[in-house]
């Protein structure tokens, strides 16, 4: 039966029947992923965010064949890179909330401390030259 409020112990079911913890060992090594794979969305949202800087500083040329897309639609490598780069890691959030939705406490934890531990590597170096406009999700 699926838990509907926070709960603390070591049985969990993640994402897929498949994975199932029933011992401290499989429960440790499965925050151990969720952590991993919190820090490694928000190593993600970076490399979108400076893949869209580019794209935005360096516009590529309008295009001769399409003199009515020109002004709409830039094509680069880096906006490119930025769209795919959201895909990902739009879907990757999306894991992270249901794995949230499992209710096990020790999740929950794992995933925030690894989105904290991810912004304080990834997205704190800044210094202020990048900024953000939008966010994929509710987890960014």
């Amino acid at each position: 039966m699926m838990h509907m409020t926070f709960y603390w112990g070591k049985k969990v079911t993640l994402l897929f029947d498949s994975w199932r913890t029933d011992s401290w060992t499989s429960y440790g090594l499965s925050l151990l992923a969720v952590f991993i794979v919190s820090v490694f969305y928000q190593y993600m949202e970076d490399r979108r965010i400076r893949f869209k800087a580019l794209s935005v500083f360096n516009p590529s040329p309008p295009s001769i064949e399409s003199p009515l897309l020109a002004g709409g639609v830039k094509r680069s490598s880096a906006r490119f890179a930025s769209a795919l780069l959201f895909g990902v890691n739009s879907g990757i959030g999306y894991m992270l909330m249901l794995a949230v939705m499992s209710f096990n406490g020790g999740v929950f934890i794992a995933i925030v401390v690894g989105l904290t531990i991810g912004y304080l590597f990834f997205r704190t170096g800044d210094d202020g030259e990048l900024a953000v406009v939008d966010s994929p999700c509710a987890c960014a």
